[in-house]
């Protein structure tokens, strides 16, 4: 018997510093969906999540709170961890913590050797912080001396001595890489703007923090008066929750002799296509396969998402109103796959009626009511009915494409039901009436497996359905009023 191919893909570890949002819920759904398709494509899947818990802005939380910080990082991070199964992300995905002793020790010998490898040195400098982004920024990244991203917060000027690394050794290494993988960043657009950030020259960045100034990270190795920057600790993720650098044989199964894929939002762009790639070259480790880069979900009219403004939108809450397929079926299909996108109740409302109450939901009762009526036995499915088209198109993370294509046959059944009237013409010409009923039966049972990854219960739902030869005893879909 072979052995499965295997596969590997992860989220970035939300920051432990507030409770989960809906632009970290699209992402791990999203990474999801490419998982459960993979687990359907016969490989053999490891599906990494977690949380990323040091660094000065959570230290800075729990003291605010007035808690001890472990206590505060334990507290959010079970947060996330039940977020995983109101989500319905795979069972199975893996949930690492940055505060993990197999972590803090991994991270540990990956420091190791990129000193040994000649790319750690200390030295004085005078920076200017985003503690929003937890992240140096020059004066060519700010827009009226603020960070774009966090233009409410003032920049801290930052005197000390710290750890650098030499991202700048890595320029030329960074753009082989870029020049050899022409799909390593997905979209195109964002691979162009990575290529222009490293085609600018690179600077060494800050990897250490002074225990004094701020405790609350992994020690670093050999001085007790340092910890790591949680950005160098928290990528070290990828591997660690793989066993590295014990377990060699997970390791080169999943990443080594893989195609590791890395989802994350568009403001992680440099962290993880250059910073984590210059990381792994400095230790003699493979480089990432793929990363994928979400936008942004912004409020009504685009305006940026915060509690001061009173538009932000927890997961949970949506998942209370409208089932966890609702939110996998709306950060799929009705947000942008690549570019920012806007979220409001009244548009989630809108679709949930018409794509899922009125849509797939109504569909399938009609079909099934007329198969449970007319036909004497389920009809034969075929082993295989997916369109190539709706694999190619998760083949390139264009997952709205995909899930288009669903709603595209949708609608054509729709049609044909329209056109053709099997109910009526069952009684004129049975026959023909049988072989529509039965044609669309089948139709629907295909619609079902294009379903499976982006909403594997309603898939569930509706294969049975077919290969019982039953109408649905409720809705799929409740319809919701205003």
């Amino acid at each position: 018997m072979n052995e499965k191919k295997s596969f590997y893909i992860t989220t970035t570890l939300p920051y432990v510093n507030a409770d989960p949002h809906i632009g970290f819920a699209m992402e791990i759904i999203r990474a999801d969906v490419i998982a459960r398709w993979k687990k359907l494509e016969g490989f053999d899947v490891f599906f990494n999540t977690g949380t990323d818990e040091h660094g000065q802005k959570i230290w800075q939380k729990s003291i605010d709170a007035g808690k001890d910080v472990q206590d505060y990082v334990d507290g959010y991070a079970e947060r996330f961890k039940v977020l995983n199964p109101s989500l319905l992300i795979s069972p199975d995905v893996h949930f690492i913590r940055t505060t993990d002793a197999h972590h803090v020790k991994a991270a540990q010998e990956f420091w190791k050797k990129c000193d040994q490898a000649g790319d750690i040195y200390k030295k004085n400098y005078t920076v200017k912080y985003c503690v929003g982004c937890e992240l140096e920024k020059t004066d060519s990244e700010l827009v009226d001396g603020y960070c774009p991203l966090h233009p409410s917060l003032e920049l801290e000027v930052r005197e000390e001595e710290n750890y650098f690394f030499r991202f700048s050794k890595y320029q030329k290494p960074l753009l082989d890489l870029y020049k050899k993988n022409p799909n390593f960043v997905v979209p195109d657009f964002r691979f162009n703007e990575i290529k222009a950030f490293v085609e600018r020259g690179l600077e060494d960045f800050s990897i250490s923090r002074l225990k004094e100034k701020m405790s609350w990270g992994v020690p670093v190795p050999g001085d007790d008066n340092h910890v790591m920057y949680v950005w160098f600790d928290a990528l070290v993720n990828y591997i660690s929750t793989l066993g590295w650098p014990e377990d060699e044989a997970n390791f080169d199964k999943f990443w080594k002799n893989g195609t590791p894929v890395q989802y994350a939002g568009k403001d992680n762009l440099r962290q993880q296509s250059a910073m984590w790639q210059a990381m792994l070259l400095s230790v003699n480790l493979p480089t990432s396969h793929t990363i994928v880069i979400d936008g942004f979900i912004n409020g009504a009219g685009g305006q940026k998402m915060s509690k001061s403004l009173g538009n932000t939108v927890d997961p949970f809450e949506v998942v209370e109103k409208y089932g966890a397929e609702a939110l996998r079926y709306f950060v799929c299909r009705e947000l942008s796959t690549f570019e920012d996108s806007d979220f409001t109740w009244e548009r989630f409302h809108e679709t949930y009626n018409a794509n899922l109450a009125n849509g797939i939901g109504n569909l399938t009762s009609r079909i099934m009511t007329m198969a449970e009526k007319n036909l004497t036995e389920p009809v034969s499915v075929p082993d295989k009915s997916i369109p190539q088209e709706f694999v190619d198109s998760l083949e390139k993370f264009e997952l709205g494409k995909a899930i288009n294509l669903i709603w595209d046959k949708i609608g054509l059944m729709d049609s044909r039901i329209q056109e053709t009237e099997p109910f009526k013409l069952i009684k004129t010409d049975e026959e023909e009436a049988k072989k529509i009923i039965r044609e669309l039966s089948v139709d629907l049972y295909t619609v079902a497996r294009m379903l499976n990854p982006f909403m594997p219960q309603t898939s569930e739902q509706i294969k049975n359905l077919v290969k019982s030869n039953k109408k649905p005893e409720q809705p799929l879909f409740l319809r919701k009023d205003a």
